[in-house]
């Protein structure tokens, strides 16, 4: 398993390449592309090779290149849970007129549920699985892998959970990904 992190902005774009394909997580704003394709040339990633994307969230910072690399043939992985947040973002990328945005395409997208995610991942040769944690908006999810890195986006940082008192939505996140064993934390923003 390749894990590559492609900082070109404020969140982090992680780029998994299993054995048969690739998974490209989270993009940053709306305007950012040529920042994007500068860190994949850094990083020697083919464009051509990335076989999915997927947003930990239908937040503005984390899906601004989405419609765009819809539109270069690279399709977007969505989890069942977000599909009524695909558009969050629509309104707060249409008040800046230079950004140029265009929605994405929700109808182009492969939409899956947590419990297909193993299935479809390992079609691309990864080993994991796709959780629902819905703590910091109600579309987030996490990757996990077996071998214990995990994805996950915009969660408070576990190190933080004891600042949030009374928040059992916030715990619940955490315990899931706990029972899993991991043993590295990917955040998009740290």
């Amino acid at each position: 398993m390749v894990i590559k992190n492609l900082r070109y902005g404020n969140t982090n774009t992680f780029y998994l390449e299993g054995s048969s394909g690739s998974l490209l997580i989270d993009t940053d704003y709306a305007g950012t592309l040529q920042q994007f394709f500068r860190a994949v040339k850094s990083a020697d990633i083919d464009l051509k090779s990335i076989s999915f994307l997927l947003a930990t969230h239908y937040h503005p910072d984390h899906i601004g290149l989405v419609s765009e690399l819809q539109k270069l043939g690279i399709p977007l992985l969505m989890i069942d849970v977000q599909q009524n947040y695909v558009h969050f973002a629509d309104s707060i990328f249409a008040r800046d007129k230079n950004l140029l945005y265009e929605p994405i395409d929700e109808q182009a997208a492969k939409i899956i549920s947590c419990a297909e995610s193993r299935a479809f991942l390992k079609t691309l040769g990864i080993s994991g699985e796709i959780i629902h944690t819905p703590s910091h908006s109600e579309d987030s999810i996490s990757l996990i892998l077996d071998s214990g890195e995990c994805f996950v986006g915009d969660l408070e940082p576990f190190e933080y959970l004891e600042a949030y008192e009374d928040n059992p939505e916030l715990e619940k996140d955490w315990e899931q990904i706990l029972d899993r064993n991991p043993k590295k934390i990917f955040y998009a923003h740290i």
